[in-house]
């Protein structure tokens, strides 16, 4: 990747404020395409406020927001979905009762008949539903079951799928492995890394740095609505990140008082 290439996604010293309440507080970060950038944070940090300000659910007080170098002020958040910058929340946005295909066409239902006749073209919509989950590894024999029955791993790829055959550039997921095992960890882990193939753009939230190290290219920190810096795999180690992240001295501190427990 070229440090000269333009990013799909820039913020420069974005501020965000709820009232007196300051939630971001000069963030910086850029992610480009074949790139996983990861968002590291613990709970408080402005993650869910940035990954919000990124989607057109907020808009920021201050500080450049750029899309393909362009500045860019989102409407909301379907504004933000049609210039190719998708959110895959940690709810995912899915009715476990409604079959595989109704949620992976959920709003974008392709139509067949004429006029007011239109219907769900539901054969079409199967096919593609089959064939994307195919093509990820996922065997889904019939995509009219409910979605509620898979697995949680493979409700976070159902979700990440949707996202890049609608045309996504920029994948934002939010904690997308917090509750989930190791085998449907890395089921998430290896299509991130699909995604990544593809050219996309993946910006990874997570409080879990074994999980980010795994996948991510570049690792940006956030503390109390501030960047503590970014870095690239060959500049920071695990135990590094996990010190900058958490805290490392205050924890050191804490374990000396208590013998080493900690």
């Amino acid at each position: 990747m070229s440090n000269s290439q333009t990013p799909l996604i820039e913020v420069k010293d974005l501020v965000k404020h709820f009232g007196s309440v300051i939630a971001l507080n000069g963030v910086s970060m850029k992610v480009h395409s074949n790139e996983v950038l990861c968002l590291l944070g613990d709970n408080g940090a402005g993650k869910s406020t940035l990954i919000n300000t990124l989607a057109g659910v907020h808009k920021p007080s201050s500080g450049e927001f750029l899309v393909d170098g362009q500045p860019r002020l989102f409407s909301g958040p379907r504004d933000a979905l049609d210039s190719g910058i998708a959110t895959v929340y940690q709810d995912l946005a899915m009715i476990p009762l409604m079959s595989v295909t109704r949620n992976f066409f959920m709003g974008r239902e392709p139509l067949k008949g004429f006029g007011p006749f239109k219907t769900m073209d539901m054969d079409l919509a199967d096919n593609v539903t089959r064939d994307q989950m195919h093509r990820i590894g996922i065997d889904v024999r019939d995509p009219q079951q409910a979605v509620g029955t898979l697995s949680g791993g493979e409700r976070q790829c159902v979700a990440i799928a949707r996202a890049v055959y609608f045309g996504a550039k920029v994948l934002i997921l939010d904690e997308p492995t917090s509750a989930l095992g190791v085998a449907q960890t890395s089921m998430v882990l290896k299509y991130v890394h699909q995604v990544r193939e593809k050219g996309l753009g993946v910006i990874f939230i997570t409080h879990n740095v074994r999980h980010a190290y795994a996948v991510g290219n570049r690792f940006t920190v956030l503390n109390r609505g501030k960047t503590l810096g970014t870095f690239t795999k060959g500049e920071i180690s695990i135990d590094e990140l996990q010190n900058l992240m958490a805290g490392g001295k205050e924890l050191q501190s804490v374990s000396q008082e208590l013998g080493g427990t900690i």
